[in-house]
């Protein structure tokens, strides 16, 4: 083994032992006053993906940890969702693993970038060592090395506004202190209610649904708000038309923030539709009966928009 190859895997043996010690020993090796973790990235991120990400961000200058984190969160819930492509198989754009790798693309990552040793052989994107190391080389070579372009790379990894403005919102509440990007980060309330909503994309819209039980396989639209606010510790109304009245309503000239809550029909007549809105023009929803819970625009053409509220801040 040559000296590059005996030093690579030095740092691999020295995440391993540091998260079998514990989250704070990987914070004395990786972590700095400004990125160290907050209170919910402690509480969220299983020891073994924080060491990952904290070593993955090392190798990219200016790549910091709560991005990849962040990247980690939204893609699979550090690898703990259930959703098809996670653990195997693909998912219906044919990605896979917990950063949610199209294969032509890790592929071409790791031609480009020797991953260190400590995942599969050859390496795979279902390994989450693999996976962590490959998306830290992608962000950096679309832009985030030495911070030149940050949000162009998150866009390129998700060609999606909402995309990068939730990353950037999770990055900084991981970080419990720097601000990645122009946009405050959500309330934690309201970050929690998108989490929570966000590990229901897929699931079939049910008429009066609550959820997943001994009875209900989906939501319905206040179904699904009601619990994600649930989740952040707010308790909702059960209807759209009575978390519309329960308020605070954001003036129509305030922008909307992640977390907000918006809402369809007449105010005057009733209202029959909510969403959570997760920035970047976009929210989460559960349309209709036979479409899945799914992230579509909170305007669109011929919709009868009535307003929104802001459940965290009440």
């Amino acid at each position: 083994m040559g000296k590059i190859g005996a030093v690579v895997l030095a740092a691999v043996v020295l995440i391993v032992a540091l998260a079998a010690a514990g989250t704070g020993a990987m914070l004395s090796a990786f972590g700095d006053a400004d990125t160290q973790p907050s209170r919910a990235a402690l509480n969220d991120i299983p020891s073994e993906y924080l060491g990952l990400y904290m070593h993955a961000a090392t190798t990219c200058p200016g790549l910091e940890w709560p991005v990849l984190a962040a990247v980690g969160k939204t893609e699979s819930n550090h690898g703990r969702s259930a959703l098809p492509g996670v653990r195997s198989g693909v998912n219906h754009a044919g990605a896979r693993g917990p950063m949610q790798f199209l294969l032509p693309t890790f592929q071409n990552v790791i031609a480009r970038h020797r991953l260190p040793k400590g995942g599969a052989t050859p390496p795979s994107p279902y390994s989450a060592h693999d996976a962590v190391f490959a998306a830290a080389a992608y962000l950096c070579d679309s832009g985030a090395r030495d911070g030149r372009d940050l949000t162009g790379a998150l866009y390129s990894y998700n060609h999606a506004d909402w995309y990068v403005s939730q990353i950037l919102a999770q990055a900084q509440a991981y970080s419990g202190s720097a601000a990645f990007g122009a946009d405050a980060a959500p309330a934690s309330a309201a970050l929690q209610a998108i989490n929570y909503a966000q590990g229901q994309l897929g699931l079939p819209y049910e008429w009066g649904g609550d959820g997943p039980g001994a009875s209900d396989a989906g939501f319905d639209c206040s179904g699904l708000t009601k619990a994600a606010y649930s989740a952040a510790g707010i308790p909702l109304p059960r209807t759209a038309q009575e978390q519309f009245d329960a308020g605070p309503s954001v003036p129509p000239e305030q922008p909307l923030k992640s977390g907000d809550l918006v809402f369809y029909g007449d105010p005057s007549s009733g209202i029959h539709h909510v969403g959570l809105y997760i920035g970047g023009g976009m929210m989460i929803d559960a349309p209709r009966p036979g479409k899945a819970i799914r992230v579509e625009p909170y305007r669109y053409q011929g919709d009868d928009y009535a307003g929104a509220t802001r459940p965290a801040s009440s």
